[in-house]
């Protein structure tokens, strides 16, 4: 099987669409089908039609080479070239004296002239000529006389048939209606399939589509129909999930309140800062796990500067004491959902700034992505570890920071986001020597 892959090199000469390899379908039989009734017709009809015609213009002209080849004397050349008009529609002239004109080059090969050759080779033993006449209804014929030259025109319309360019007019038009016809009807079959292709892609961000309805072939109305199915399914799967942690962490937080207000009227000591510490990073793991569960529901994309917003980011890092390198192009600005968006960048600022001392972050263009790079000078990741970080709850401190806080949800988070606007996150070495976080997001 593999060998097969190797030996079809045209594979990737043929469109990718839909659309286009279904035209595809519609226009190779047609191209084929019109490539062989060509060949049939010139080959075969047009040939034989004007070999006939070309024989019998071919035999009067031997008729009158016939004629002209005996004594002229007594020979009444002006009625013979009035009945050669008048019933072989030829124009004669007998030229005493005259020379023949320089070989002609070899006709193409569809051409009337060099089939009138070959029947005037049979019927005739003197030396001819025959070319085009300057004025193109007229084929000009020069036979070698004893005592001269026997010039003869014969219309065009003798040798040849007339109806060729007819059947090439009638068979390209056809096709043009036939493909029309094509185009239309496979563009409204692929529209739907298109709809769907793309409200699965909006869904898959987070995005709703209310709009989309079930259309098209009874195959792709079933295609349509699976995914509303499949979208109500995952949005009630997602609600409840969220719902029932809500419901977990308002359970929770109602003791913990009550645990701070004790702890509040007891004395201060080394026992109630731990309890109260202690407390404090429970409230923290409540937020992150509603975070992680209730994803990027409830708000609506808007058009976003990249810019803009990693300066509030860094300002809010920079009140809290971090200082943090910037650099971004001022003309980017997409359409993101900005308060999920700014937690990604932030979650991944705060990693670097947690493990490192020197971060810096960068947001550039690079063809049809936009490119936000987080770097730090920390201990870093192995490589073999990078897809491992973005596992929830997972957590790999034994080679960056053992006494950071956390749950194990800031990368997951953030990576859930990126891909939820179509992007990615991506982990490599950082230059400045810890881990950079690259966050691929498409224009």
């Amino acid at each position: 099987m593999a060998g097969l892959n190797q030996s079809w090199p045209l594979k990737n000469l043929f469109p990718k669409g839909l659309f286009a390899r279904s035209l595809l379908i519609v226009v190779a039989p047609v191209v084929l089908l019109q490539a062989i009734i060509t060949y049939i017709f010139f080959e075969r009809h047009w040939d034989t039609v004007t070999r006939r015609l070309s024989r019998a213009v071919a035999g009067e002209v031997a008729m009158l080479a016939e004629t002209y080849s005996g004594p002229l004397d007594g020979l009444d050349m002006q009625a013979i070239n009035a009945q050669a008009a008048r019933t072989f529609q030829l124009e004669v002239a007998f030229l005493p004296g005259g020379e023949m004109p320089a070989p002609a080059p070899r006709a193409p090969y569809f051409s009337p002239i060099e089939t009138l050759k070959d029947e005037l080779a049979k019927q005739i033993t003197e030396k001819f000529w025959i070319g085009a006449h300057p004025y193109g209804d007229y084929l000009d014929l020069r036979i070698q006389m004893p005592r001269g030259v026997l010039r003869v025109l014969t219309p065009r319309n003798r040798v040849t048939s007339q109806t060729a360019h007819i059947f090439i007019l009638w068979m390209l038009g056809s096709s043009l209606v036939l493909l029309s016809v094509a185009v239309v009807f496979l563009r409204n079959q692929v529209r739907p399939i298109a709809l769907l292709a793309q409200a699965a892609e909006d869904f898959g961000k987070g995005r709703d589509v209310p709009e989309f309805k079930v259309a098209g072939a009874l195959e792709v109305r079933q295609a349509a129909a699976a995914f509303l199915e499949m979208r109500d399914r995952i949005g009630r799967q997602i609600a409840q999930r969220t719902l029932m942690l809500a419901g977990v962490s308002h359970d929770l937080r109602t003791p913990l309140t009550r645990m701070n207000l004790q702890l509040a009227m007891l004395p201060e000591s080394e026992e109630i800062e731990a309890l109260r510490a202690d407390i404090h990073d429970m409230q923290y793991m409540l937020d992150e796990y509603l975070a992680f569960a209730g994803g990027q529901s409830g708000e609506s994309e808007s058009l976003t500067s990249i810019s803009q917003l990693i300066e509030e980011i860094v300002s809010e890092f920079t009140r809290n004491g971090a200082v943090i390198k910037a650099q971004a192009e001022p003309d980017l600005v997409l359409p993101l959902r900005r308060a999920n968006f700014k937690r990604c960048i932030v979650n991944l600022l705060e990693n670097a700034h947690s493990h490192g001392e020197h971060v810096e972050i960068r947001a550039s263009r690079t063809g049809d992505h936009v490119l936000i790079t987080i770097d730090d000078d920390g201990p870093g990741i192995q490589p073999e570890n990078y897809e491992e970080a973005f596992l929830p709850f997972q957590r790999l401190d034994d080679s960056r920071n053992p006494d950071r806080a956390g749950v194990g949800l800031g990368l997951a988070i953030a990576r859930d986001v990126a891909r939820s606007h179509g992007g990615d996150i991506e982990l490599a070495h950082s230059p400045l020597g810890g881990l950079r976080a690259t966050i691929r997001t498409p224009l």
